[in-house]
């Protein structure tokens, strides 16, 4: 198998990938057939609000061709990621957030023809590299057992759900992890 490459982009190179982070988001999620559609939709508009948040950092993986990205941001201070928490935010994560030092992992992708060849542990490493945040958060889709199994492995801890939203999305469960600096 050939060789992946790690390497960061820009927010205006990331802009640029849109379709084809788009198509590798299709073929890494590959939901019900004829959904390919709305899903790419859906993911686009969230992709685009996602890379014009303060702090968003992405990676790539290729060889050459695309064959995953991480992307992610700082939490917003002012508690928005823990809407529809069900039941009491940690106390320690409730702080950090306000304070600025929770980094949300949004995406984490990989087709699957490339994984378990640790091309996600690379991404989510280099991702997390530059980051000051004292804690890294992210959200699985609960009926996501091999995503949930891959954040247990790289040592990340349950810390709750959020409920599902009136707008489709699915429930998921946060995961987080104190960063090492």
């Amino acid at each position: 198998m050939a060789e992946v490459f790690l390497r960061r982009l820009t927010r205006w190179q990331a802009e640029a990938q849109r379709e084809a982070v788009a198509d590798l988001y299709v073929e890494a999620y590959r939901g019900p057939s004829g959904e390919e559609f709305r899903e790419r939709g859906a993911f686009l508009q969230r992709f685009a609000e996602h890379i014009q948040r303060p702090g968003f950092e992405m990676v790539i993986a290729s060889d050459p061709a695309l064959v995953g990205c991480a992307y992610g941001f700082p939490a917003e201070r002012d508690g928005r990621l823990w809407q529809g928490f069900n039941g009491q935010v940690p106390r320690e994560l409730e702080e950090l957030t306000a304070s600025g030092r929770v980094f949300v992992i949004a995406e984490l992708m990989v087709l699957p023809t490339r994984r378990r060849g640790h091309v996600a542990t690379r991404l989510q490493e280099t991702l997390l590299l530059r980051s000051s945040a004292a804690m890294v958060v992210t959200l699985v889709d609960t009926a996501n057992g091999a995503a949930r199994s891959a954040v247990r492995a790289w040592g990340w801890q349950p810390t709750g759900r959020l409920l599902r939203s009136d707008d489709g999305e699915p429930e998921r469960e946060a995961w987080s992890r104190a960063l090492a600096h």
